[in-house]
C-alpha cells in the first residue's frame, strides 16, 4: 500500500508533466520557470532540438513553434519512481503538430518519451532533468 506522502508526491510529479504540456501548447514560455529547476537541463536533440538551460530552451521553443499554427501534447502512461526527494520518469507524449508553410498545413505526428529526473525542492517538485526519445515522426514534408 502507498503512503499518504507518496500518493502527494505523484500527484504533484503529475502536475508537473501536465502543466509543462499546457505551458507548451498555450506558448507560455514563462511559465516552465515553475515547472524546472534554477539548474535544470533539457535536451531535446533527438527530434531536431537544443539541448540546454531553461532560458536557452525557452528561446528556442518561442522561436522554432512560430512555424507550427497549433499542436497538442498529449501525454500519458506515466512511469515514475520515487526515492525520497527524487525521482525519476518516463512518459508517452503523441503531439499532432499543423505545419504552415505557403498557406498549406500539414499535419506531422510526433511521438517522443520524456525521460525525466524530479527533485523535491522547498517550493514543491521540479523537473531537474527532461531527455526526449524519439519514437516516431511521421508526416513530414519532403526535405525535412
Amino acid at each position: 500500500m502507498k503512503s499518504l506522502q507518496e500518493l502527494s508526491d505523484r500527484l504533484e510529479i503529475n502536475d508537473l508533466i501536465t502543466d509543462y504540456s499546457y505551458a507548451i501548447d498555450t506558448r507560455s514560455w514563462d511559465e516552465l520557470d515553475a515547472l524546472f529547476t534554477a539548474d535544470a537541463h533539457i535536451d531535446y536533440t533527438a527530434v531536431g532540438g537544443e539541448s540546454g538551460d531553461v532560458a536557452t530552451i525557452k528561446a528556442w521553443l518561442a522561436k522554432t513553434l512560430e512555424l507550427f499554427s497549433s499542436f497538442q501534447h498529449l501525454v500519458a502512461t506515466s512511469k515514475v519512481t520515487i526515492d525520497g526527494d527524487t525521482a525519476t520518469g518516463r512518459t508517452l507524449c503523441h503531439n499532432p503538430m499543423i505545419l504552415s508553410n505557403d498557406g498549406v498545413e500539414t499535419v506531422i505526428f510526433v511521438g517522443i518519451w520524456y525521460n525525466d529526473t524530479f527533485v523535491r525542492t522547498e517550493d514543491g517538485w521540479r523537473i531537474s532533468s527532461r531527455r526526449e526519445v524519439k519514437g516516431y515522426m511521421y508526416g513530414l514534408p519532403s526535405g525535412s
